[in-house]
């Protein structure tokens, strides 16, 4: 019997294997539309289950297929980042020298506050090798705005999301209001000067504010892209693309679904008012 929450992350999970992401993958290339795969899991302990993720990763990307963008995203956690730094950042080269092979790209996400630090630390150890590897930042973090600044100076890809984990005061904003003027300052740093930022979010009055500042400043179209989470927003994706902008989804897959799927819903109530909606077309 499938539970009512599989029921329900059924629309945002695009099923358990890779095949089921690359054909998710296939059907919004024909929209105009390009993917980022995430094979979900997190929080390893186990060196033997961080192979296998690593493994399955590169196998990912050299089986999407050329039409479709060979674009991955990645947790430090699944990769062995809470059993050794040097075991974990072994991993993601692995993962990333796979990437240059096909001309492939791979964003590093960024999971709870707890990890930020170390998560930026390996980034930029690997991005001193590679040019083919992006960072996430979360504009609800203190911290994101001084981040914000060393990636544009570094010349690093950022996504820049709001914040999907629950975090104390002192680590992050808790007022909604206060969390969207973060993400619009440091939206506006990213598209006036970053190195092809993504604008990550569902929030009508961000992707507005982020249409009108790139229009007063005539910021090209081809300079950032937004992105959106698989099946939140589908008629969004849309209108984007047919107003001559860049779209990208995130498309997780895998039996590992229900954190991410619970953890959107937990933390942020317009999420719930998202799913709702999508759910009825929207």
């Amino acid at each position: 019997m499938i539970s009512p929450p599989f029921i329900l992350a059924r629309r945002f999970v695009a099923g358990p294997d890779p095949d089921s992401a690359i054909a998710a993958g296939r059907r919004l290339r024909t929209r105009g539309i390009n993917a980022t795969f995430d094979l979900l899991g997190e929080d390893v302990l186990d060196r033997e289950a961080a192979r296998r993720s690593t493994e399955a990763n590169k196998d990912l990307l050299g089986r999407i297929p050329a039409e479709v963008e060979r674009n991955v995203s990645i947790k430090l956690t699944m990769l062995g980042l809470e059993i050794s730094e040097e075991f974990c950042e072994e991993n993601v080269a692995s993962v990333l020298d796979t990437a240059r092979q096909v001309n492939g790209f791979v964003r590093i996400d960024m999971e709870g506050s707890k990890h930020t630090q170390r998560t930026l630390d390996l980034f930029r150890r690997l991005r001193a090798r590679y040019d083919n590897v992006g960072v996430v930042l979360q504009a609800y973090l203190h911290r994101t705005p001084g981040d914000v600044q060393e990636a544009i100076a570094r010349g690093d890809r950022v996504r820049l999301c709001k914040g999907a984990y629950k975090e104390p005061p002192e680590k992050a904003l808790q007022d909604m209001d206060a969390i969207r003027k973060a993400y619009r300052e440091c939206a506006h740093q990213l598209v006036d000067g970053g190195h092809y930022p993504a604008i990550a979010t569902h929030d009508e009055s961000l992707i507005r504010d982020v249409l009108s500042h790139v229009a007063a400043r005539k910021i090209p179209a081809d300079r950032f892209e937004f992105q959106m989470l698989y099946g939140l927003r589908p008629r969004r994706w849309d209108e984007l693309v047919a107003a001559g902008h860049r779209m990208r989804i995130y498309v997780p897959y895998g039996t590992h679904w229900f954190p991410y799927f619970y953890r959107r819903l937990r933390e942020r109530k317009e999420n719930v008012w998202f799913v709702l909606r999508s759910l009825l077309g929207g």
